[in-house]
């Protein structure tokens, strides 16, 4: 089956599609774009009113995911399935969780059926409803004989932990703490909106971390957690990046202290398996496999090498997997599972009660065929 998926994440970048091959369990990515969002609907999906615009979002931006995924069909050819995750308003992992862009305006605009609201039905099983890719991780990363991370730096960076040789149910994973969104937040401001994140991390490097700081902010408890555990921008949104402001530092060592904590809690997360590896009988040799917006951040890439020495650090593109594209083709990949009546959450990640189908099927006449709108 030839499936595409929609991803637009918590750093608010764009959409992003990617369309995959899915063959039994062999997934080959046929090709990816991404479209960014326009500055004023950013804003407004920062900062979203009362339900009468949280309705207009929602299908505002189906009409968007339509006309990526009809660009997309026009570049690379025909799907059959659509997984759509939208984009998440809110999420209090194991409580509620909402995620907009109507399915059924995607639908019946591109004569495709479509997968969406996945969450849901992990929150009803008890779960966080989140991370949801480690599924997909285990498919596309596990190894026979090393034990392999795979880390996603997007707005929340999260680890999917995978065992040498390991079952579904030995997979855990989390969110760790901030990715981008607090150093974009940061970057945004110390550039007037000039940019939407530090490129390059050019405005950490000339400054300094403050370690004070630094220090204080790794004393949250949600860092030395255990899992399941889920992050989202209620954690480190408007309102901590506020607090960060009120230590009174200079922007650049704002940006710096952010990227620091960034690398570091991640680094924390990672070093915690480091050891339980080490402690095993046959050691087994570790891979951490990085995607997402963070990899192009070479102060959180070089942090993590000085952090994390004896670990095998490489990106998703070494594997096959577009750093950019890794959780669009997840959501591909997890619509077919659905399209095909599987579960795929994983409750060793998610703290579900069970495995679950995960999200929700709308159809449409595939006789109709694709209809876009007059822009």
């Amino acid at each position: 089956m030839r499936a595409a998926g929609i991803m637009s994440g918590t750093s608010l970048d764009g959409i992003d599609v990617a369309i995959v091959e899915i063959r039994g369990r062999r997934i080959e990515t046929i090709g990816f774009q991404t479209k960014a969002y326009s500055d004023s609907l950013r804003a407004r999906l920062l900062k979203p009113g009362g339900s009468r615009e949280i309705s207009q979002l929602n299908f505002e931006l189906g009409e968007l995911y339509a006309k990526a995924v009809l660009r997309a069909v026009r570049t690379y050819g025909a799907v059959e399935l659509i997984g759509c995750h939208g984009q998440t308003i809110y999420h209090e992992g194991g409580k509620h969780t909402l995620q907009i862009g109507e399915a059924a305006v995607i639908a019946e605009r591109t004569g495709t059926p479509v997968v969406s609201n996945f969450r849901s039905a992990d929150i009803a099983a008890g779960g966080q409803g989140a991370p949801l890719v480690p599924y997909v991780d285990y498919l596309l990363f596990r190894h026979p004989k090393r034990m392999r991370i795979a880390l996603n730096i997007g707005g929340i960076a999260n680890i999917t932990v995978i065992p040498a040789a390991a079952a579904p149910e030995q997979v855990i994973a989390f969110d760790t703490g901030p990715g981008n969104m607090v150093i974009d937040a940061l970057a945004q401001e110390f550039s007037n909106g000039k940019l939407r994140c530090d490129r390059n991390g050019k405005i950490a490097g000339s400054g300094k971390p403050d370690v004070s700081l630094l220090d204080d902010l790794l004393r949250e408890r949600y860092y030395s957690q255990r899992p399941p555990k889920s992050a989202g921008r209620e954690q480190y949104g408007a309102e901590f990046v506020q607090r960060l402001k009120q230590a009174g530092l200079a922007m650049r060592d704002l940006i710096a202290t952010a990227t620091a904590l960034t690398a570091r809690t991640i680094a924390l997360a990672v070093r915690e398996y480091q050891m339980e590896a080490n402690n095993t009988i046959h050691i087994s040799p570790i891979d951490l496999i990085a995607s997402g917006g963070g990899v192009h951040n070479p102060r959180i890439m070089g942090m993590l090498a000085s952090y994390l020495p004896g670990v095998a650090i490489s990106t998703s593109a070494d594997h096959g997997i577009g750093v950019d594209a890794k959780e669009a083709i997840a959501f591909a990949v997890l619509a077919h599972e659905t399209w095909r009546r599987r579960p795929s959450n994983l409750p060793s990640a998610t703290g579900a009660r069970h495995a679950a189908i995960l999200g929700s099927i709308t159809l449409t006449s595939q006789a109709m065929g694709p209809r876009l709108p007059t822009y």
